[in-house]
């Protein structure tokens, strides 16, 4: 994992589901990488979620990102624009595990938590593979809401369910054939 500045950056811009704030920071070689993001315009929703040791200790507005130039993407249509954005996020073994893993869930062909739970080489670890979508802090780049209930209920999400229902129905419509 490469070092990151103690300081960063905000922005909040306009989606169909609501406000959606990113907030990131630096990488070693400049890049930005996304902390935590969200649909909201309240900062002190994002910035607790933020794992201590990557937590900024400022951070400032920003009239605009890089980052938020996929997001319109994204909801333009383009809905692997999210891919490649660069995330960062630090916790536990299984847990950062099963973030890289649900970067892998495909737009339009949502996964269940069991299912999930099995590629994260868990298979009885189901409520595990739920507190990873709920301790989740960069909303939309690590999708979360891609994750489905066995029965095909929406289960939970930090931004409320009809977020994720639009999200889920935004990308089907828009998804790649192929999975």
């Amino acid at each position: 994992m490469t070092a990151l500045s103690h300081s960063a950056r905000h922005a909040t811009i306009a989606t169909p589901p609501g406000p959606f704030t990113v907030v990131v920071s630096t990488d070693a070689e400049g890049r930005d990488v996304v902390l935590a993001s969200g649909w909201t315009a309240d900062l002190g929703d994002l910035l607790p979620v933020i794992h201590p040791t990557l937590r900024p200790v400022s951070s400032l507005r920003a009239d605009d990102l890089p980052v938020l130039d996929v997001v319109e993407k994204f909801f333009a249509g383009e809905v692997t624009a999210i891919d490649d954005v660069r995330v960062s996020q630090r916790s536990g073994p299984f847990l950062t595990e099963a973030w890289e893993i649900l970067r892998t869930v495909p737009a339009g062909h949502p996964d269940s938590y069991a299912s999930f739970a099995a590629r994260c080489g868990r298979p009885a670890a189901v409520r595990a593979a739920a507190n990873a979508c709920a301790r989740n802090a960069a909303a939309l780049f690590v999708p979360c809401h891609r994750v489905l209930g066995s029965d095909g209920g929406l289960g939970g999400f930090r931004w409320g369910t009809p977020v994720k229902r639009l999200l889920l129905d935004h990308e089907a419509e828009h998804a790649p054939f192929s999975a």
